[in-house]
């Protein structure tokens, strides 16, 4: 059996100059970046209104999902059907490819390629958007450094620096030391890239112009009397959006099977919105007669704010959703460990099983949107298993297919595609989980008692206390992207399966209002990740033909 970087190393690509014909997408409209990769220009490029496919997930373990997978899959089928279909996805993040993930472009026979560029530095996007939110926190130190005439108090500065890393070591950093000529001393710290407010703007933007207002409004500390002070306000939006001229161009990859990708954009949908860019998205829409796109981890996260945030934004409507579940996941909600979830386990199973009915219960029930479960099947699932799964989902009225796409690509999709457009045709009544004109307090209740099903919300005293200011700066009813584990409805990463009786604890707000929404961190989420104990760098290499190994 092949590794998942074997498959793609032996794959035979196709020149990205016909992927982009295949699709529709004029020549001049497409820079390449080598045989495999190109930017794409999405001025100009007409074409119709397609359907627009989410695939979420139940809640993660670590025995992994495979929404990514499902995701490229169900593309490939729609294509072997004869079907227009592009896929919209996020770009990986360095963070969990040198960490706990591993590559992130799909597995088996269900992959984006080339899956090493993809996988690393891709076309630079991430590398520009970390020189941009930089660029802006020099030009902060540097203007206090210079008189600070407009008057940041130094504890009330709120913009981090960024790296595209997995590095606990600069959660908290001090700046500013080494005397007068290096600046002013001050306590500052480093977010991961693809929690960067200039990452959530680059994708929800509609276009440059837009990307170029939304990075002014961006709001970078306050006056000792509370006074926002914005990157306008530093004179520093132009050159940021100097610096994302090339980045906010969706890139153009392919499947194994030659199904056009669009991968743009890279948002954690623990830490932040979780999803790919407005304009990559509307750009598949106008290509395709199916668009396939993901939203980050379980369905209470990603698909939360895909809808919410990215769909009421963007006035997005989309037609169906795909729920991804494996037995071996079902199993650990049901009180499995890792260690033993190949083995036979009805019990667990059955315990596990509310877990993805609450998934379904909220795309069907809260957002109104007709779903099929995908049954991502490994070799280890028991055929007493996939039948009872199948009973317990029927018994609740919900389509289940199974789906063999890691192991036969589109063809083991046929089925779950056939699905899909069957609901596509169907009338939906999709709805937000909360109204444009509620308040912080009853968005985030809201979402904590309809789609984490807890009991309420509490602030801590330095959440309330922000919640207070942003109300009085005009920021009271913005839409809310909560910063939670993905592990657990909860705050909790512990709480499996489907827990009961607790509230969400809000310790932290943040105003993104140059991407138009307020960070709500709850628990003990952190905006930087670390790395493990055995990070996924030890197993990367490169031999001495420039061969790469070890990213899964």
């Amino acid at each position: 059996m092949f590794t998942d970087i074997e498959i793609a190393q032996r794959a035979t690509l196709l020149p990205i100059t016909e992927i982009a014909a295949s699709a529709g997408i004029p020549a001049d409209a497409v820079e390449p970046y080598g045989k495999y990769k190109a930017k794409i220009d999405p001025k100009g490029i007409e074409g119709g209104d397609g359907k627009l496919i989410l695939v979420t997930a139940i809640t993660p373990t670590p025995a992994g999902e495979g929404k990514t997978t499902t995701t490229i899959g169900l593309a490939d089928a729609l294509h072997l059907l004869g079907k227009r279909a592009v896929a919209a996805l996020r770009e990986p993040s360095l963070g969990p490819v040198f960490g706990i993930k591993g590559g992130a472009a799909g597995g088996g026979y269900s992959q984006v390629v080339p899956m090493e560029d993809i996988n690393l530095h891709f076309t630079g996007d991430f590398h520009a958007i970390g020189a941009a939110n930089n660029l802006l926190a020099a030009m902060i130190d540097n203007h206090i450094h210079q008189g600070n005439e407009l008057g940041f108090a130094l504890d009330k500065i709120v913009w981090k620096r960024c790296v595209d890393m997995n590095d606990r070591a600069l959660r908290s950093v001090t700046v500013g030391l080494g005397g007068k000529a290096n600046g002013v001393p001050r306590a500052d710290g480093f977010d991961i890239t693809v929690a960067s407010e200039v990452m959530a703007i680059l994708c929800l933007a509609s276009d440059l112009k837009d990307l170029k207002e939304r990075l002014g409004r961006v709001i970078v500390g306050y006056t000792a009397d509370d006074r926002p002070i914005t990157a306008k306000d530093l004179k520093a939006h132009g050159a940021m959006a100097a610096l994302l001229k090339d980045a906010i161009r969706p890139n153009l990859v392919q499947t194994l099977e030659h199904t056009p990708v669009l991968i743009h954009g890279g948002p954690f949908a623990n830490i932040a919105h979780g999803c790919n860019s407005v304009i990559a998205t509307k750009l598949a829409l106008k290509l395709s007669d199916y668009t396939v796109t993901e939203a980050g981890f379980g369905a209470d996260l990603g698909a939360e704010k895909f809808f919410d945030i990215k769909c009421r934004m963007a006035g997005l409507r989309p037609s169906a959703v795909v729920l991804v579940a494996t037995v071996r996941a079902l199993k650990y909600h049901g009180g499995v460990e890792k260690d033993a979830l190949t083995a036979e386990n009805i019990a667990a199973l059955i315990a596990g099983f509310p877990n993805l009915l609450r998934h379904a219960d909220n795309l069907r029930n809260v957002f109104g949107l007709p779903c099929v479960v995908a049954i991502n099947r490994f070799p280890s699932d028991t055929e007493a298993e996939l039948s009872l799964l199948h009973e317990l989902c029927a018994s609740h009225g919900l389509e289940t297919v199974i789906s063999e796409v890691w192991a036969k690509g589109g063809e083991g999709g046929v089925a779950l595609a056939e699905q899909v457009i069957a609901l596509c045709e169907r009338k939906n009544r999709f709805r937000f989980c909360y109204s444009p004109d509620s308040t912080i307090e009853e968005n985030l209740t809201s979402i904590a008692r309809r789609v984490y099903h807890a009991d309420g919300v509490v602030f801590t005293e330095n959440a309330h206390a922000e919640l207070n200011r942003l109300k009085a700066l005009g920021f009271g009813k913005l839409p809310v992207c909560v910063a939670k584990t993905q592990y657990s409805f909860s705050d909790d990463p512990k709480k499996r399966g489907v827990p009961a009786g607790f509230r969400i604890t809000v310790r932290k707000l943040r105003v993104a209002a140059g991407a138009g929404f307020v960070i709500a961190q709850t628990g003990s989420i952190m905006t930087m990740p670390g790395l493990p104990k055995a990070p996924a760098a030890e197993q990367i290499d490169v031999d001495e033909t420039g061969n790469i190994s070890g990213l899964f």
